[in-house]
């Protein structure tokens, strides 16, 4: 008889046993794409009554408050590129975070340690800069959609709306997933009442049922809201029936978001940043985003010289490309969102027949935000002040009416005057590293969008390690080995070491378009 000799096999485990697929949706008319399928379909169900991509982007991050409460929602804030058919430039939308006018630095005190679950940030007393009512800024994504609505759509807000208002009133899917996201909250939902009695019923995140159908549970009164939003107008949430619900809410638990706050809450619309891209041009958001660093990253990147497919030399310029930003960006520009912080957000992507293109970031910051559900609304508030240093005196310190640096990157490609390439994704820090790899994999390498979402890829998320797809070749893990720290990970669910980037591409008639590969619940959907 044999004897086996100690640890004959690897001792290292994967999490996952299988190879991931995820399909494409192609067509010659529109195609959405988002991080739930049933949102996709919302935004292909307003392309069908007549609506045009920005009646489509609004409609699936309506419905993405009913389905992915933990990344988005009426609670949160964001930022868009829009490159109309027909025009020559792309515009942005910006309705990215501010803090309420009263909110004072001084209480956010300092215990003298470093949180356990912030990248090299002091602990602030009961993590009040991170959930609860301390920790919101004022919800700009419904300003942000009225902007958007008012100057480009052409559906009334009532059928944008009515998509959503269907799946809050059927409910959020208690499958295994929605079990993952609820369970890693579960430990702060707890802690608020309201969030409580909705997501841990019995003290405990829900579950799927072991056999048999799927069943669905309702977000409070988030389908009421939605209804009011759809009948009263979108600045009812500014200065209606909803505000005044949210006011006396966030009163009542202690919090500073006023009734001003909200009356003065408007999106600012300007034309696109522009970089060039080897002959053509990335339309980006604003400074407050990625856009930056972005730029600094492609200028690094200008000399280098690749061949048809992204070899081991590629990855490795990358990588220092990646670095050397981040080190420039933490440097000066006052970045301060926790690099190990779970930072959760949503993506859409939209093109309509005509060739508009729309692309599209919202979040509530953290997974599940603040954590804290308003009663009378239904509403999950973000937690922006997360993103501001709670050290005074520094680029990114907490102070009233101010607005932090975000890490949004949503982007559109033209060529000459016709917009080519839409993406974005969510995943904090990671957004922007996957976001131009996507890009860089269709456009410089010639993939087709579903080859390129299926590419391993590499993470910086700061100027000192490389995080690589265990997947890549052993060459090009091996250059990056040797160029300097590395870490090589599983592309999964969870952990999650990668970004979840979408893309849509159109060319010679055709458009194409992909969501995250890995993402359970993401599609890409094309009008027949």
């Amino acid at each position: 008889m044999g004897i086996i000799s100690p640890m004959p096999f690897s001792a290292e485990h994967l999490t996952q046993h299988w190879h991931l697929t995820k399909p494409a949706a192609s067509g010659q008319r529109g195609i959405v794409v988002a991080q739930a399928k049933n949102a996709a379909e919302a935004g292909i169900a307003v392309l069908e009554a007549g609506g045009n991509a920005i009646d489509a982007a609004l409609a699936a991050a309506l419905a993405l408050a009913a389905l992915e409460p933990w990344n988005s929602g009426l609670g949160g804030i964001g930022h868009a590129v829009v490159h109309r058919a027909g025009e020559a430039r792309a515009e942005t939308v910006d309705f990215g975070p501010t803090a309420p006018a009263a909110l004072d630095p001084n209480r956010f005190r300092l215990t003298g340690k470093v949180a356990a679950d912030l990248f090299g940030w002091p602990e602030v007393e009961n993590d009040s800069n991170i959930h609860g009512p301390m920790s919101f800024v004022i919800p700009s994504a419904a300003a942000g959609y009225e902007e958007m609505h008012r100057r480009w759509g052409r559906l009334p807000l009532a059928e944008l709306a009515a998509p959503a208002l269907a799946l809050a009133k059927r409910g959020l899917p208690q499958d295994w997933y929605t079990t993952l996201k609820i369970a890693n909250s579960a430990a702060i939902l707890r802690l608020y009442p309201e969030s409580a009695r909705i997501y841990l019923r019995d003290g405990l995140p829900p579950v799927a049922p072991y056999q048999g159908a799927l069943s669905y549970f309702q977000l409070g009164r988030l389908p009421e809201t939605l209804e009011r939003l759809a009948r009263a107008g979108w600045r009812d949430l500014y200065e209606g029936e909803i505000a005044a619900d949210i006011v006396a809410d966030v009163r009542g638990m202690g919090g500073v978001l006023a009734a001003q706050d909200l009356r003065n809450c408007k999106a600012r619309v300007s034309a696109a940043t522009e970089v060039p891209w080897r002959g053509r041009t990335l339309q980006l958001s604003g400074p407050l985003t990625a856009a930056p660093t972005a730029a600094d990253v492609l200028r690094r990147l200008g000399d280098v010289r690749f061949g048809a497919a992204p070899d081991a030399a590629w990855y490795v310029a990358l990588a220092r490309a990646l670095k050397a930003a981040y080190a420039q960006r933490l440097s000066s520009l006052g970045d301060a969102e926790p690099q190990a912080a779970e930072s959760c957000t949503t993506h859409i992507t939209t093109c309509d027949a005509a060739g508009t293109m729309v692309a599209l970031t919202t979040t509530l910051l953290s997974s599940m935000g603040s954590r804290v559900v308003l009663p009378a609304t239904g509403i999950l508030m973000n937690n922006g002040v997360m993103w501001f240093d709670p050290r005074p005196g520094q680029p990114n310190s907490i102070g009233p009416g101010k607005r932090p640096l975000t890490n949004m990157f949503p982007v559109i490609l033209r060529d000459g005057e016709r917009p080519w390439i839409a993406a974005g994704a969510s995943g904090g820090r990671r957004i922007m590293a996957a976001v131009l790899q996507l890009m860089s994999f269709v456009a410089d390498f010639g993939m087709s969008p579903e080859a390129a979402a299926h590419q391993p890829r590499i993470d910086v998320s700061g100027p000192g390690l490389v995080t690589a797809d265990r997947r890549l070749a052993p060459e090009i893990l091996s250059a990056l080995q040797a160029d300097g720290p590395l870490e090589v990970v599983e592309h999964a669910v969870l952990p999650l070491n990668f970004a979840c980037p979408n893309l849509i591409e159109q060319k010679d008639g055709t458009r194409a378009g992909i969501s995250d590969a890995i993402s359970p619940w993401s599609a890409a959907v094309a009008q027949a």
